[in-house]
């Protein structure tokens, strides 16, 4: 069955839906997502927790089949990426009030572990920095990348209240002293959820080819340079993915971060909350069986005021 564990993510995103005989829809304010989905297959399974599961057909009890590294398990990765793209969207409604800063490290360093205990310690200093000078506190939204060669990056979204405050990167570089910072701005970007969460699977065709990574699906991609102007570049998609260790969780946030709102609702009421918000980005999967016959159809929309619209599927 092509993307079983897929689908068993899918019923479990339905509440009160008996099976994929029906149609649902799913809503996420402030960056308006719409899921549609439709199909015949039944659910047969019902999560219990994290290592086992209950066969509705049957009614045993079984256990999860972990794997031992996330580009095993697609289904896992694209459900973290997904969670923090609809965290980010949820938050950054106001690109003038965001900070993204990368923060690097001099040698290689390996380390999960000490990432985080870097960042704790780099995050008390940055709130102590900002208290002493009179500027507005922010929250915060960070996610790992892992490099070719087995080093660390984090990307950090700092969220302020009103329009970020202007602090030059060599004092970002110096609170965080282990190595280069780069401060760019998301002015222009209009879905920067999608836009940053691509750093995390994606990986430049230079340093995958300096890293020996031969497989995979080359494609093109806009970005934009430390001055905001845009820029291409070949990518090979998905390439970053087998890098992150199991069990390693991709992305944190402060306290003070919202989750996005989700309703389960009609294909109407859904639009009669989008409104006249254009759409911005669209995929659809189908998911076959073995006998290649489609048993469901999934699609995501995306609405953004002021948006531009690309389409993917």
């Amino acid at each position: 069955m092509i993307f079983y564990e897929y689908q068993q993510k899918i019923a479990r995103c339905s509440p009160g839906i008996a099976g994929y005989g029906g149609d649902s829809e799913r809503v996420r304010q402030c960056f308006f997502e719409v899921r549609y989905s439709i199909g015949t297959a039944p659910i047969t399974i019902q999560k219990l927790n994290a290592d086992e599961y209950i066969d509705l057909r049957t009614g045993e009890v079984k256990e999860f089949q972990h794997s031992d590294n996330r580009a095993q398990s697609k289904s896992t990765v694209s459900q973290s990426l997904r969670n923090l793209r609809d965290l980010i969207n949820a938050n950054l409604t106001e690109s003038e009030n965001v900070k993204w800063v990368t923060l690097t490290y001099r040698e290689n360093m390996t380390d999960e572990k000490r990432l985080y205990e870097d960042w704790r310690r780099f995050w008390q200093r940055f709130k102590y920095y900002l208290h002493k000078r009179g500027l507005p506190p922010a929250e915060y939204i960070i996610a790992a990348e892992p490099q070719a060669r087995g080093a660390w990056h984090l990307h950090c979204l700092f969220l302020f209240p009103e329009k970020a405050p202007y602090i030059h990167n060599s004092e970002i570089a110096r609170i965080w002293g282990h190595g280069f910072t780069k401060t760019k701005s998301l002015q222009g970007i209009t879905n920067p959820g999608l836009y940053l969460t691509a750093y995390l699977g994606d990986m430049e065709l230079t340093e995958a080819m300096s890293g020996g990574v031969k497989n995979g699906q080359i494609r093109e991609v806009t970005t934009t340079d430390e001055q905001g102007r845009p820029q291409k570049k070949a990518v090979i998609k998905g390439a970053r993915l087998h890098l992150y260790p199991p069990g390693f969780h991709l992305f944190r946030c402060s306290r003070g971060v919202k989750r996005p709102t989700i309703y389960n609702t009609t294909e109407a009421e859904a639009q009669a909350m989008v409104g006249d918000a254009p759409l911005t980005f669209e995929k659809t999967i189908e998911v076959t069986n073995d006998a290649g016959e489609t048993i469901s159809v999934i699609n995501y929309r995306q609405y953004t005021k002021g948006g531009t619209p690309c389409r993917q599927t």
